[in-house]
């Protein structure tokens, strides 16, 4: 079974958890870490022949276009983080048209490819901001991953659809590709799609979720980390047990714990696991 392996290109001061403690003001003026975590991460794909979607924040775009024409120079897929890393349920429906735009055009202006798939920072569309799906497909997106059909303080909506389906929207259709989610006996479903779930869990959960998935249900399933995951000496920025728990615990395992999944199971982009994305070429490329 291939199955979808997604990272979310950002900076260590971008994650939720951190920005109550750096302003965006500040990230100008703060080391930047992600061309060597990326580059990193680069070798340990081409180190297992693995392909990935890299959903690319445009504030990192417009600072490291060699980077994003790194990524896809080396095959991978190139989608969009958002311009600003800000919660979509925090927006205005204008706003996050405004930020979207922006994140598209530093993505094509850096690489020359104009991003179909987004994915929500923290994924912030829930319940109270499903309007956003309207505005992606007004701005051209064909693919959304940002519905995560579980419970959580921050983001969710539990009951959601599982697997890949289409959605609806005044402005036309949109694919959602949720992250992976497990569903054990009695109905109850687990998150297991990466992220803070690989980092903070034993590997083995993660595993045994995916072939619950890829075996029972014959299903491919969509996983996601961040390049500053696997970064042991970044900057401790948060403060607060829970804050500095979900950012910091686990990153000097991390690393390893990639390398064994990307052994244990076959991954690909959102293309060649869902069908062709369309990536149309930059005018001003």
């Amino acid at each position: 079974m291939l199955n979808a392996l997604t990272i979310d290109l950002e900076e260590y001061f971008h994650p939720t958890e951190v920005q109550p403690f750096v302003t965006s003001e500040e990230w100008s003026n703060l080391p930047s870490r992600v061309v060597a975590q990326t580059n990193d991460l680069l070798d340990l794909l081409a180190s297992r022949n693995s392909k990935a979607t890299f959903f690319v924040l445009g504030w990192v775009a417009e600072r490291q276009p060699a980077l994003i024409r790194a990524i896809a120079g080396a095959g991978h897929e190139i989608a969009c983080h958002s311009y600003a890393h800000q919660l979509i349920y925090r927006l205005t429906p204008e706003a996050f048209r405004r930020d979207t735009q922006r994140a598209v055009a530093a993505i094509a202006d850096a690489v020359g490819i104009t991003p179909r798939i987004y994915r929500a920072p923290s994924y912030s569309i829930t319940r109270d901001s499903m309007w956003a799906l309207e505005v992606l497909v007004e701005c051209g997106f064909t693919h959304d991953s940002s519905i995560y059909p579980i419970s959580h303080d921050r983001y969710g909506i539990p009951g959601s659809e599982r697997h890949p389906h289409t959605i609806a929207t005044p402005a036309g259709p949109i694919v959602e590709v949720p992250i992976a989610t497990a569903e054990l006996s009695g109905g109850k479903v687990i998150p297991i799609g990466g992220g803070g779930y690989l980092r903070l869990l034993p590997y083995r959960y993660t595993a045994a979720g995916i072939r619950r998935v890829n075996f029972k249900e014959h299903k491919p399933v969509c996983i996601y980390f961040h390049p500053w995951e696997i970064d042991a000496g970044q900057p401790r920025l948060a403060t607060g047990t829970i804050a500095r728990a979900r950012t910091y615990c686990g990153l000097g395992r991390m690393r390893r714990k990639l390398d064994q999944l990307l052994a244990d199971f076959q991954f690909s982009t959102f293309a060649r696991v869902y069908g062709q994305v369309t990536q149309p070429t930059h005018a001003g490329a």
